[in-house]
């Protein structure tokens, strides 16, 4: 997975292998991450950074675990990055990456949902059998500018309601899931969209851990996920 570029905007993703053959990135210090060099600089006053592979792969392609997205994904391609990236939605992470997606397909290779908010009425909302979160929703009311719960209710841009322009690119998908979530029940979320992408003609991957809840994330052997990146943004 060295090959591949990570990069963050107090999220994660990946760089090239030259760092913009040298020239950096705007305003940064450098560090070391678990044994890579990391560029850390700021985006519309966002902490950002991006962790150079060892030897970038062919087309300087890129994962990105994101927030603020429109801003950073600029700066991602003055920096040399592929015009299309792997977008990687962490729980409410998945609000962040499929609607980044569903508004310019073309800017994405595949998405990785690791028990992905695909709905908000599910969490933060609570409003099926998941334990939502009475603080989160009231936030959520607030910043999207609902003028009360029953317009967000109503609301059709959940990532459930967002996935024909995907499927019309082709961008293919791989969600993890804990079958016994609480937080992000699958039924939800993950199941909605997989019924619904394959009903569209869309490419789609589930891998379910039975028993497991929110936490932790991931795989203990996450060779699937990266064989699977590496794959589409190859």
């Amino acid at each position: 997975m060295t090959s591949i570029v990570l990069v963050r905007l107090v999220l994660f993703a990946a760089s090239l292998g030259a760092a913009r053959a040298g020239e950096g990135w705007p305003g940064e210090s450098l560090d070391i991450w678990h044994g890579y060099v990391r560029h850390n600089f700021t985006v519309d006053g966002c902490p950002a950074w991006v962790v150079e592979p060892k030897q970038a792969a062919r087309g300087n392609p890129w994962t990105w675990c994101m927030e603020f997205p429109d801003a950073f994904y600029k700066v991602l391609q003055a920096g040399g990055l592929a015009k299309k990236g792997t977008l990687i939605g962490i729980s409410r992470g998945g609000l962040y990456g499929y609607n980044f997606a569903a508004e310019d397909p073309s800017r994405v290779a595949c998405i990785y949902g690791d028990a992905p908010v695909c709905d908000f009425k599910s969490w933060p909302g609570g409003k099926g059998k998941g334990n939502g979160s009475p603080d989160d929703w009231a936030a959520l009311l607030r910043n999207y500018g609902f003028k009360d719960e029953a317009e967000a209710l109503a609301y059709k841009k959940n990532p459930v309601d967002e996935l024909g322009p995907l499927a019309a690119a082709k961008v293919a998908l791989i969600h993890v899931v804990g079958d016994a979530d609480k937080v992000v029940p699958p039924e939800e979320n993950t199941l909605i969209i997989a019924q619904r992408y394959q009903e569209l003609g869309g490419k789609i991957v589930v891998i379910h851990k039975p028993g497991c809840d929110h936490h932790p994330h991931g795989l203990d052997n996450p060779q699937p996920i990266v064989d699977f990146v590496l794959e589409h943004a190859l």
